[in-house]
């Protein structure tokens, strides 16, 4: 999956000259967290949160607290340089961006202009997708040998079934690296067929446990 297929296209944005009252006020209508800053030409310059902008604003408890303050330009406040992302990049290495650097959103830039964003909500929303849960479906995990040619054996027991497989996904087993999970989703709400096929073929199941599904 792309970037450009998760991100949102329709960004407010803000000129680094631009009052930190100005950034306030469309943080709080748009109920958004983030304000890409571009210059003249749509290239960001910097980024500002809605913490950003907290922490500059004058405390209500302060009464001799300088409301002016919220006057000075966002470029005073913004953080810069910005890392960004382009639209043609792989969800799954801009997930690592967020993970590693704890960013909470991410501008896309192309030919060095600004086009789209992506936050971290973008990114569990398509985690979601790409796991299955946002359909009704049943789970299925397997512990398997680490070798070429696991996957289409298993999935072909599915087949035999004629089992409609919502995702999969591959993770190790623990630090064994002889083994490794297969993590089905399956659109039925009765999977012990599924399941007595998969036992009886020798695959170890780690959900359903021993006890579930061993009804036909």
């Amino acid at each position: 999956m792309l970037v450009e297929e998760i991100m949102k296209t329709e960004v407010i944005s803000l000129p680094p000259t631009a009052s930190i009252a100005a950034a306030q006020l469309l943080l709080e209508e748009n109920k958004i967290r983030h304000i890409p800053i571009v210059d003249d030409q749509q290239a960001v310059v910097g980024i500002v949160s809605d913490r950003d902008v907290r922490d500059a604003t004058p405390s209500i408890f302060q009464a001799d607290a300088d409301r002016h303050e919220l006057e000075n330009e966002i470029q005073s406040i913004m953080s810069h340089p910005v890392v960004t992302i382009h639209p043609l990049d792989f969800v799954e290495d801009i997930a690592r961006i967020f993970f590693d650097e704890e960013f909470a959103a991410l501008p896309v830039v192309q030919n060095n202009k600004l086009v789209g964003m992506v936050t971290e909500k973008d990114m569990l929303y398509t985690l979601i997708q790409l796991t299955g849960t946002h359909v009704q479906s049943s789970h299925i995990e397997l512990k398997v040998p680490h070798r070429p040619g696991i996957l289409p054996e298993v999935t072909a027991i599915f087949g035999k079934r004629k089992t409609n497989i919502v995702s999969v996904l591959v993770y190790p087993f623990k630090d064994d690296p002889s083994f490794k999970i297969l993590v089905f989703r399956i659109q039925t709400m009765n999977p012990a067929p599924v399941i007595r096929d998969l036992r009886e073929a020798g695959y170890e199941l780690m959900w359903p446990n021993n006890v579930m599904g061993s009804q036909s």
